[in-house]
């Protein structure tokens, strides 16, 4: 594009493409002076009343000065902003800088799309370019007629002041996010991007382009997919080859081309192939398509450079004509609405109508969990696939199934997380009212599957088990765990509580049930015995006194076949059609007593295929029943703590102002973009904080080391501080409680003659600090997934075995205290084997101490304290170390805006 004369560069990562409140996409930009031929057509298109609700006078038209100065920026004192659909402006918003950090701000909307929320989308990104340019206020003049303006201005959620002079509303606002300012941004995008869903999941009007003419090929058979389901809308049909006469294909009408169908289409399933794509999007774009679903592969599942451009231009073109893309390389998506009865997918059958949501990155994992689904009894409400998930991914899913009412529960298989900040928090908010169970591929490796364009997360995986768990997701293991977990969650209430009670005809069976309980951490009552000649009668007896009593939470059914009796089990179908009917009746009071209802059955399918369809989950092992039923329990255990969520504390001695400073002159004083601070200023910064660090004094020689330990007091630790030996206590670079000179000359020498010379070993003298406990408290930032705080115990439990625990911050109080019992050496803090418990309120009140200065300060990207002493009484920080770098971008106080690819 050209760039002003004698300006900024053309700043490119101010574009963006942003979900409006319609669903549609707008492309949001700066102006160029190559825009003056688009300026001019879209003030056309403007009313006269909204020129003069701009100009504050009649305006016509815009003279060559005034199209000359609103396409020219500097991109620093004045900046013009665009929102695009199709290559021509909806909408634009100015500012200009009047006095150093504020600016005057102005918009225009073309008539046809006011209503959509293109005036707010763009005052986020006015207002993030402003902050960018060290602007901080915005001064609005408004007349009190253009009240549409006024709401934009009011509703944003910035801190403002309103006044009205000479006949004009006079609004200043100040542009620092605030809590309302974000909650507003994240209230628009939950609604937008859901809705832009919706869109492709219950449309009026489907198209199928590439059906051909021919019985056969994938056109042809999404085409017979969509009718046979009963779609309740229009279904077309599209292919270049079909005849002026083609008439109909199935009895769908028949065209050469999208743009002959003589009315709207919502949806396009593109069966075409890749070649070809561009053309058929361009038609869908022309003709008003509001989504697509892309079918074709050849795209960036191939591996080649060539097929990774191919998808970011299908995504360009598409976004740029407002339409949102699943796929390419899709599996296709599903709707069992009565209303909409949709099966756009390559699975030859519509599910039943169920309430759960399904989601998965893979067409062949879809189709199993699918089958397993549906042959168990559950239905489904609506199902994605989205293959590359190029544009639409599960988070723009999860926006939608919160607000669902067709959506009890949601299942995800998830190979990659684009924006796992945004998943997590999208996910916790989703679990607050319905379970979230996710199973994650690519655990280990890190690696990207080809066709999926995201940077690959560098994030541990343990890391990400943690981040789920505080978000309230349900992670299991396997497909296999995925569709037992959602059978329950589905079918049953949540329990109670951990209280189990087990009952059948086998006591082996029962006995299983028991120990996998145990291993679950939940509290099985002893099993109850029917003996192998329990009869239906028996079962509901038992099942209706278990459910009545109050020291129960959830019910374990266990069965065999029975044998023996006129109305035994059929044993080649593996069907008991009357012990099903008595199960279901007494479980009708389970739904009524809130308790869940799992069977564990052997050699019973058929029975508990039976029991499915009348939503009551059956498996075919006891630990699978238990391993779903603990996975409910703690979900509902965090629901209810939920409810009440902690807080962020704030501490009244910290020094955020103060601390800015530092951080901003310790930087500009290195010159370098990263830098790992010292010992004395890392234990300044934290000192702002609040964090003090146990001072320490080095020792290059004995007559140094004794006259810091003069200064410190006996007892004294003395400890190497070298890269290569530092917290490496099993190196004996430590020694510990040196009573006077005497110790301290001697561990000196030996420290010296066992590991090297003083200056090689750095070596510091530390006043000792009481007893206790060892841990490591760290707070780092993930470039995926923002700041995170992780804590555990010091040497072996956190290097060798891992053991560390991991919150987003910011934590709240109830985050640090999870944080700290969640670890599995807890038990060492509390007493373990009747040692004497340590202060872990001192340690919490440290963690969110460490969480707030990451979370104030985005340039902190590592604090690494090491050893941290949790004493009876108190802590004590003897390390720590501090990195600094340049702040990335933080997407999540930003604008809203899709993901770039």
């Amino acid at each position: 594009m050209t760039i002003p004369p004698s300006s900024r560069p053309y700043p490119v990562h101010w574009e963006a493409d942003v979900v409006l409140r319609d669903g549609g996409i707008s492309h949001v930009r700066p102006i160029t002076p190559d825009d003056a031929d688009r300026l001019v057509s879209f003030y056309e298109q403007v009313s006269d009343e909204s020129k003069y609700y701009r100009f504050f006078a009649p305006y016509p038209r815009l003279s060559a000065k005034d199209v000359h100065r609103f396409t020219h920026h500097d991109y620093d004192d004045r900046v013009g902003l665009a929102a695009t659909v199709g290559g021509e402006f909806i909408a634009t918003v100015r500012y200009d800088r009047t006095e150093e950090g504020q600016a005057e701000v102005a918009f225009l909307v073309q008539d046809a799309h006011q209503g959509r929320g293109v005036a707010s989308a763009l005052m986020e990104h006015i207002a993030a370019v402003a902050r960018e340019r060290g602007i901080r206020r915005f001064i609005a003049e408004v007349l009190p007629a253009n009240r549409k303006m006024i709401k934009v201005f009011t509703d944003a959620g910035y801190t403002q002041q309103r006044s009205f002079t000479d006949g004009v509303v006079r609004l200043e606002l100040d542009l620092e996010p605030t809590d309302a300012s974000l909650a507003v941004q994240r209230a628009r995008e939950q609604r937008a991007e859901g809705r832009s869903v919706q869109r492709l999941l219950a449309p009026q009007s489907v198209v199928v382009i590439g059906a051909g003419r021919r019985p056969g090929g994938v056109g042809r058979t999404l085409l017979r997919n969509i009718a046979a389901a009963g779609f309740t809308g229009r279904l077309h049909a599209v292919n270049h080859s079909f005849t002026d006469d083609q008439g109909t294909v199935d009895g769908v009408p028949a065209y050469r081309s999208i743009t002959e169908i003589p009315e709207p289409v919502d949806l396009a399933v593109l069966a075409v192939p890749a070649e070809r794509v561009p053309e058929a999007v361009a038609d869908c774009g022309e003709h008003g398509v509001q989504g697509l679903l892309v079918v074709t592969s050849g795209y960036a599942e191939s591996g080649d450079p060539a097929g990774r451009e191919r998808q970011r231009a299908l995504v360009r073109q598409a976004r740029s004509y407002g339409m949102r893309v699943i796929g390419p390389n899709a599996l296709g998506i599903l709707n069992t609405s009565p209303a909409v009865r949709l099966n756009a997918s390559l699975s030859p059958e519509l599910p039943a109508t169920g309430r759960l949501g399904l989601f998965t990155q893979s067409g062949a994992i879809g189709i199993a969990v699918l089958s397993g689904l549906h042959r168990r009894g559950a239905g489904l409400s609506s199902f994605v696939s989205a293959g590359n998930r190029a544009d639409v991914s599960g988070n723009d899913i999860l926006q939608y199934w919160h607000d669902d009412p067709a959506t009890d529960a949601v299942l995800m298989y998830l190979e990659t997380l684009g924006n796992p900040r945004k998943f997590n928090r999208l996910a916790k908010r989703t679990a607050a009212v319905k379970p979230v169970v996710v199973v994650k591929g690519a655990r280990h490796s890190g690696a990207v599957p080809p066709g999926q364009l995201v940077a690959p997360a560098r994030i541990p995986d343990s890391t990400v088990s943690a981040l789920f768990r505080q978000a309230g997701v349900i992670r299991v293991s396997t497909v296999t765990e995925l569709a037992d977990a959602g059978l329950l969650l589905s079918f049953q209430p949540l329990p109670a509580g951990d209280r189990v009670a087990i009952l059948g005809n086998s006591e082996s069976l029962g006995l299983l049930a028991y120990d996998a309980c145990l291993t679950a951490g939940l509290a099985p009552a002893a099993p109850l015995d029917l003996t192998t000649a329990a009869t239906p009668g028996d079962f509901r007896d038992a099942l209706t006194a278990a459910l009545a009593d109050d020291a129960c939470d959830a019910v374990v059914v266990t069965a065999i076949p029975r044998v023996g009796s006129e109305d035994a089990t059929d044993p080649e179908s593996g069907d008991d059609p009357l012990l099903a009917e008595a199960l279901c009746a007494a479980a009708l009071q389970a739904r009524e007593a809130g308790k869940p209802v799992l069977l564990v059955h052997l050699a019973l399918d058929r029975m508990g295929d039976r029991l499915g369809a009348r939503r009551i989950p059956a498996y075919p092992a006891a630990e699978r029943a238990v391993r779903a039923l603990a996975e409910a329990t703690a979900y509902a255990r965090w629901r209810r703590e939920s409810a009440t969520p902690g807080k962020v504390p704030d501490f009244e001695d910290t020094q955020e102002g103060a601390a800015r400073h530092d951080v901003a002159r310790l930087l500009a004083d290195a010159g370098d973009d990263q830098i790992t601070l010292d010992d004395d200023a890392a234990a300044a910064l934290l000192a702002r904080y609040g964090i003090p660090v146990r001072p320490s004094l080095p020792a290059p020689d004995t007559d140094a080391a004794l006259a810091a330990a003069g200064r410190l007091g006996y007892p004294v630790a003395l400890k190497t501080t070298a890269p290569h030996l530092r917290h490496r206590a099993d190196l004996g670079g430590v020694r510990l409680d040196l009573a006077g000179p005497d110790d301290l000359r001697r561990a000196y020498d030996e420290l010296t003659a066992r590991l090297g010379k003083p200056a090689e070993l750095r070596l510091v003298v530390q006043a000792m600090a009481p007893r206790g406990v060892d841990t490591v408290v760290r707070a780092t930032v993930d470039p995926a997934a923002g700041a995170v705080l992780s804590f555990g115990l010091a040497g072996a439990p956190s290097e060798l075995l891992g053991d560390i625990a991991h919150r987003l911050v910011p934590a709240t109080d109830r985050d640090a205290a999870e944080l700290v019992r969640s670890i599995k050496a807890a038990p060492l803090l509390f007493g373990w084997r009747g040692s004497e418990p340590v202060d872990t309120a001192a340690l919490e009140e440290l963690l969110l101490r460490v969480s707030l200065l990451a979370d104030d300060l985005p340039e902190v990207v590592s604090v690494d304290l090491e050893p941290v002493v949790v004493a009876q009484r108190g802590v004590a920080v003897l390390g720590a170390t501090v990195r600094l770098a340049r702040p990335p971008a933080r997407t999540d106080l930003g604008p809203r805006a899709l993901s770039s690819f």
